[in-house]
């Protein structure tokens, strides 16, 4: 899967504003629009990764990281890449589920745009993987606005955990 089209029947989304949001691989030629996100304080602050302080350190993690990444796509509009979206598979017993994840940079919230990102993937995923029966989303208590994104996509609340 390179690019799938925005068919999104939701009107709660502001299709005229963004009517052409694809998905597609990042590549190393997008890095100055992935530098935006990328070294976005308030788009990074939940990320498990910390913002990019350096063009040097941002290629490096295209390089080692999202291109061999089994599932890492751009959150494209007009094919200029605003964000990223990826799932992530859970191994051995757990194989069967994966995990999605997405940033998007913080000019774009409020949009729609990832609610219809993650309801993109969702739809296609699971043709990609037929093996995967489950796909989760795990979200930073404090973090309320991806909370709403995944359950504005179908995702259910499940629990909280607790780490001690």
């Amino acid at each position: 899967m390179e690019e799938i089209p925005i068919k999104s029947e939701d009107k709660q989304t502001h299709d005229q504003d963004f009517p052409n949001i694809t998905l597609r691989l990042l590549d190393v030629s997008d890095i100055d629009d992935y530098m935006v996100w990328a070294t976005d304080h308030k788009a990074n602050r939940f990320c498990s990764w910390d913002p990019h302080e350096s063009k040097e350190v941002a290629l490096n993690r295209m390089v080692n990281v999202i291109i061999p990444h089994p599932w890492y796509r751009a959150i494209c509009i007009d094919n200029r890449p605003i964000g990223a979206i990826s799932v992530t598979p859970k191994q051995g017993s757990d194989s069967c589920r994966g995990e999605i994840g997405y940033v998007l940079g913080s000019k774009y919230w409020g949009k729609g745009i990832a609610t219809r990102a993650v309801k993109m993937v969702a739809a296609e995923i699971f043709t990609e993987w037929p093996h995967l029966v489950r796909l989760e989303g795990i979200v930073d208590v404090d973090n309320i606005g991806s909370q709403k994104v995944l359950e504005k996509a179908g995702f259910q609340r499940e629990g909280v955990f607790i780490t001690l």
